[in-house]
């Protein structure tokens, strides 16, 4: 039972002083010590417990920045969980409604200091993810000693940052003071104040930038506008808008000048092609076997019409039908004789 109130995990080879009480067995000589408390030699037992835990979570990866969420720029809600009755509430609430009014905020009120401190900020936490009732949360603290922020170093409460949808803002004690809280929340603020501060923009700058964007928008409509009116501009100076007529007159030139080339290229093939024709018709003359007649020369055909090559062809009495340059002659053979 005196094991189970430590708040720190007792390892092989640490130096503690012990307190407690001594019995001893009168027949063996035997002391025992019944240890009542132990406390690390040379620093005090919630510094181990500290340094205990960061290294586990630390090895367990929670501290790991590839798990920290971004802060939502513009949240429409903010959860704070912290106590209802202390002064960080009223300068977080002050701040907020300062800075940026537009932000709703809803309170869940925690014991922040006690043995029953950590089960209710973790309870809280998750309560807010089961009924997302935030864009963002804000758990912490005013300062105090390190028994009075150990709420925020206990493993519970770390384990429902980490495990929250939502983004945290740890903001507990003053600047100096550390706490698990710090490591596992995804932004670190040094107090509650500069918590509020970090939830939400400065009303001021936001209205900066919507001027700002204001009148970039106004210069990219005005320029918009400008290149709309040059191009209506030389649009309505073109001939077509200024002489339908004169736009059709144009056209009409382009139609004639289109003509006449393709008159001229008509007139150009057509020229190549009798040329080509002039040419073939002579080719077709040269071996035509009527020229061959207009030199002297006759062709003889049997009764049959196929052409006779050889007077053995025939024999006497036979008709043959000469053809010459001009008429024909039908003729009936009388001999044959061999050419020498």
């Amino acid at each position: 039972s005196s094991a189970a109130r430590l708040r720190f995990r007792p390892e092989n080879g640490m130096k503690v002083l012990a307190m407690g009480r001594i019995t001893v067995f009168p027949r063996d000589g035997a002391y025992q010590l019944y240890c009542s408390d132990v406390t690390p030699d040379g620093v005090g037992d919630l510094y181990v417990a500290f340094e205990q835990l960061k290294r586990k979570l630390s090895s367990e990866g929670l501290f790991d920045a590839q798990y920290k969420k971004p802060l939502p720029p513009f949240p429409h809600r903010i959860a704070i969980i912290t106590s209802g009755a202390g002064a960080a509430i009223m300068d977080m609430l002050r701040i907020l409604g300062k800075r940026y009014p537009l932000s709703k905020v809803v309170i869940l009120p925690v014991r922040v200091q006690g043995a029953e401190a950590p089960a209710e900020i973790a309870g809280a936490i998750r309560y807010a993810n089961k009924y997302q009732i935030a864009d963002v949360i804000i758990t912490g603290r005013g300062g105090g000693s390190i028994e009075d922020l150990w709420a925020f170093n206990d493993e519970r409460v770390a384990r429902a940052i980490f495990a929250s949808e939502i983004p945290v803002i740890s903001a507990v004690g003053h600047e100096p003071d550390v706490t698990i809280a710090d490591f596992v929340a995804d932004v670190r603020a040094a107090t509650p104040s500069n918590g509020a501060e970090i939830a939400v923009p400065e009303q001021a700058d936001v209205r900066a930038l919507l001027l700002s964007l204001e009148n970039r928008l106004g210069q990219a409509e005005r320029k918009r506008l400008d290149a709309l009116a040059s191009r209506l501009n030389e649009l309505s100076a073109r001939p077509v808008l200024q002489s339908p007529t004169g736009f059709l007159q144009n056209r009409r030139l382009d139609v004639d000048r289109l003509s006449d080339r393709l008159n001229a290229a008509e007139k150009h093939l057509l020229l190549a092609k009798r040329q080509e024709y002039v040419r073939l018709v002579s080719s077709l003359e040269a071996m035509s076997p009527l020229k061959v007649l207009a030199r002297g020369f006759s062709v003889a055909t049997d009764a049959s019409g196929a052409i006779l090559r050889d007077a053995k062809a025939v024999a006497p009495g036979d008709s043959v039908h000469i053809r010459l340059e001009h008429g024909a002659l039908d003729c009936r053979v009388e001999h044959q004789s061999e050419v020498q």
